[in-house]
């Protein structure tokens, strides 16, 4: 569930552990969250997996850090319950199962 804010088209991201979200532009949102779920259909990918995968899919053309966007995406996706990590060392990402 996205909370936007129509004015100026952000999106408030929400945290796993209840700290405070970041407003982001509603369109990097969608590119982060589109490229992270499906970099992690039908994988598990450590922190650095994960990171690697998406630095080549979108490093052309994205405006801003796009590291810090991916980490606050990341976040936001586990706090929606739409990823998981594992308990594993390294611990892995992965898409929730429905």
């Amino acid at each position: 569930m996205k909370t936007p804010d129509n004015k100026s088209g952000k999106i408030l991201t929400l945290h796993p552990q209840g700290k405070s979200g970041r407003n982001i532009d509603v369109g990097k949102y969608d590119l982060l969250k589109d490229a992270i779920l499906s970099t992690l259909k039908g994988k598990e990918l450590t922190h650095n997996e994960l990171f690697h995968e998406l630095r080549a899919k979108l490093k052309a053309g994205f405006e801003g850090n796009l590291d810090w966007y991916a980490e606050t995406l990341k976040l936001d996706l586990e706090a929606r319950n739409l990823i998981d990590r594992t308990a594993s060392k390294p611990q892995r990402y992965k898409l929730k199962e429905v």
